[in-house]
């Protein structure tokens, strides 16, 4: 094979960043950058994890099909899944620094080090506690989380196995690694914010050709027809989407817009018509990282030329709620100051603000600082008792509820849009929406 260097790749990546012809890298190309990255983050991100968690041993126990969230993020590209059962050690060791281990019947991949040789010794818990004598750690960090799903990856079979042939004397060493596994799941690199951009970007005019006529023809086009649309350009352009897409609709003579309802039980297919305002939620996976975003279009009616004024008003609403609310993001602030500050400003500007956003990274929905739930306006305990950190990604995600007398209905102007968090504050990865898109 013909090695790809690593600066290519990020040039292939970074320079056509917002290109309409960005088109995504050959699958060989993505593996080599995949665990190029990954190599890069354990360099530079997991010194500073292991130090600031006081943690001098992490473990990470997984079994093929059932693998620790964090554990994934640091296996090879090429492997799909955990083999086996699959054990990884990073140890913070106070003279060589950060050393990582596999503990697995195969090899991991160049990062880690095998350190199990099954003829050697045949029972694997005891090449584990091997390992553990060799550094005598302290502090032994295991993947248990209450807030966090991403960090509570040690399943109960693997923790009773692990208790059983740990000699005692380190059981009283044994300690949550939740701090560490988000940490590491949060932090972005910036050769990870270089993939982000034109990804965004790619969301966004995937988007753009879904809100327009080429895909949309008002009084035979579905919701549903425009969902499965998004479902085969994703797979047409080698991409993945890691949750089913939605479009929805708010119409003047419509029942009023029931905002729990969609959430907990999906959006009805309807028939696209003339003068609907259309939603769509939509996400999509590459290179290990997700995208997640909200978009608004206008059908416009015979003779139309622009969305109503009353539209395009509540429209800017929406915005100015992303306004205030992302300028209140501070280091050290946790996710429910952040809501509680930014929703009361919103109020005394006169907006009907719910805000709802999270992180974003190596899951959708991922871990770090939440920043309210669209069922949770008084704050989220745990993960929104979370401070903010600097190079971390949001979906700054939230809605403005306004009262339209031409509709004699109340409608919600429904955003998201990807966002980097970093000591110049908060800026969107490609831009955001600020006009509503137009159907002709």
């Amino acid at each position: 094979m013909k090695h790809v260097s690593y600066f290519l790749l990020i040039c292939c990546i970074g320079l056509p960043a917002i290109a309409d012809d960005w088109q995504p890298l050959p699958l060989r190309e993505r593996a080599i950058l995949i665990d190029q990255i990954m190599e890069k983050r354990i360099e530079h991100l997991m010194p500073s994890i292991m130090e600031q968690t006081k943690l001098d041993m992490w473990i990470l126990i997984s079994r093929e099909y059932n693998e620790d969230p964090v554990l994934k993020t640091l296996l090879p590209s090429t492997w799909l899944s955990a083999r086996r059962r699959t054990i990884l050690v990073i140890v913070n060791d106070e003279q060589q620094g950060i050393k990582t281990y596999a503990v697995a019947p195969y090899k991991v991949g160049n990062q880690f080090v095998k350190s199990w040789d099954k003829k050697q010794q045949p029972n694997q818990w005891r090449a584990l506690t091997a390992l553990i004598d060799k550094y005598q750690p302290s502090t032994i960090g295991l993947n248990e989380s209450k807030h966090w799903a991403h960090a509570d990856g040690l399943v109960a079979t693997d923790k009773k196995e692990f208790l059983h042939h740990l000699p005692d004397k380190y059981k009283s060493r044994l300690v949550s690694a939740e701090s560490a596994a988000v940490s590491w799941l949060e932090q972005r690199i910036p050769e990870e914010i270089t993939i982000y951009k034109p990804l965004v970007a790619k969301a966004h005019r995937i988007i753009a050709e879904a809100f327009s006529s080429k895909v949309i023809t008002p009084g035979v086009t579905t919701t549903d027809d425009v969902v499965w649309w998004l479902r085969e350009q994703v797979i047409n352009l080698k991409l993945n989407t890691w949750f089913h897409p939605s479009v929805s609709l708010q119409r003047s003579n419509a029942v009023k817009f029931d905002h729990e309802n969609s959430f907990t039980n999906g959006y009805g297919n309807q028939v696209i018509q003339q003068g609907d305002l259309l939603h769509v939620d939509f996400g999509l996976s590459y290179l290990r990282l997700h995208t997640d975003t909200q978009q608004h279009a206008y059908v416009l009616k015979d003779g139309e030329s622009d969305a109503p004024l009353y539209l395009k008003k509540a429209f800017a609403m929406g915005n100015q709620l992303q306004d205030i609310f992302t300028k209140e993001f501070k280091v050290g602030r946790t996710g429910n100051e952040v809501l509680e500050i930014s929703r009361q400003k919103a109020i005394d500007a006169n907006l009907k603000p719910t805000i709802y956003t999270h992180p974003l990274g190596y899951h959708g929905h991922a871990a770090g600082t939440t920043l309210g739930m669209w069922d949770k306006q008084d704050g989220v305990k745990g993960s929104g008792d979370y401070p903010l950190h600097i190079n971390t990604a949001y979906s700054i995600e939230l809605n403005n509820a306004v009262t339209i007398p031409e509709w004699k209905k109340e409608v919600r102007i429904m955003l998201e849009e990807d966002a980097f968090f970093d000591k110049s504050g908060v800026w969107y990865l490609s831009g955001r929406q600020e006009e509503l898109l137009l159907i002709k």
